[in-house]
């Protein structure tokens, strides 16, 4: 299956999202890969009526998909999930607009060192962050791998050129490899030990890639989240110890490490040689 304009791919790793809130019907053939095996088939297309709940009550819903189900591909197959569930994300959508946080932002994306050759993967993201990703930097492949449907939907219809992949950070298709630039932008979120993610990252980057670790609002924030929302954030941000020594165990260099009360952010770097392996 082709990347930016193919059909809805399913592969079969885990069961139907959960969905909280109820919402209008959406229609998806497009650009958006949800992890399911339909009648053996490895790349089908789908129709897809979800009785579903918006993250943003103020979003429409059914333009947002429509938008994305545009397109040439024919439609072989229907399926309408009546219940589908899907978690709320809506609290990664900040409402802060001060310069400091701006600033953050771009700290956080500065870290990468995007260039035209790059190829970005961000995992667990938010449309900001994905909105100053693109318009500040000029790579070569952008793919962003989220949970939510809704949300991938959303970031297709605003940016085409944009990959998407519904799933987990460790199962990843190898066809988007390698990743020279890696955003883990809300790493609680990830329901993996640390280990898991980098060692799958390891397979599936370049040597010399760098991996960030973010939080804009600091670990406080992430805890303060883990609280209000345990059904998504389901770890914390690694201290520096820890981070290190599961870092050291899988040849990355901790190459910066900043845990402030109001921003978290560390930097890590792929050894060239643990890559060769």
């Amino acid at each position: 299956m082709s990347s930016i304009s193919s059909s809805l791919s399913f592969h079969a790793l885990k069961p139907p999202l959960h969905i909280s809130r109820q919402c209008l019907s959406l229609q998806l053939a497009r650009s958006c890969y949800r992890r399911y095996a339909y009648n053996s088939h490895a790349n089908v297309a789908l129709l897809i009526h979800v009785q579903s709940a918006c993250p943003h009550p103020s979003s429409n819903l059914q333009s947002c998909c429509n938008a994305i189900a545009s397109s040439s591909d024919a439609t072989v197959s229907v399926i309408n999930f009546e219940d589908v569930m899907e978690k709320d994300w809506s609290f990664l959508e900040y409402s802060d607009s001060s310069e400091e946080h701006k600033q953050k932002i771009d700290e956080i994306i500065s870290a990468g060192e995007i260039t035209e050759t790059s190829k970005v993967l961000i995992a667990i993201s938010s449309d900001e962050f994905i909105d100053r990703v693109v318009d500040s930097s000029n790579c070569k492949q952008l793919l962003v791998v989220h949970d939510s449907l809704f949300m991938l939907a959303c970031i297709k219809e605003k940016h085409d050129k944009v990959k998407c992949w519904q799933g987990e950070l460790i199962y990843v298709p190898e066809k988007w490899t390698p990743f020279d630039v890696v955003f883990l932008y809300f790493l609680p979120a990830l329901p993996f030990e640390l280990g898991q993610i980098l060692e799958a990252l390891r397979k599936r980057c370049l040597p010399g890639a760098r991996v960030v670790i973010s939080h804009p609002q600091g670990r406080q924030a992430a805890e303060e989240q883990q609280k209000q929302y345990p059904d998504v954030v389901v770890s914390n941000l690694p201290d520096k110890m820890l981070l290190q020594n599961v870092a050291a165990d899988h040849s990355i260099e901790v190459v910066k490490f900043v845990d402030e009360p109001g921003f978290y952010l560390a930097i890590l770097k792929f050894e060239a040689e643990s890559m060769d392996e």
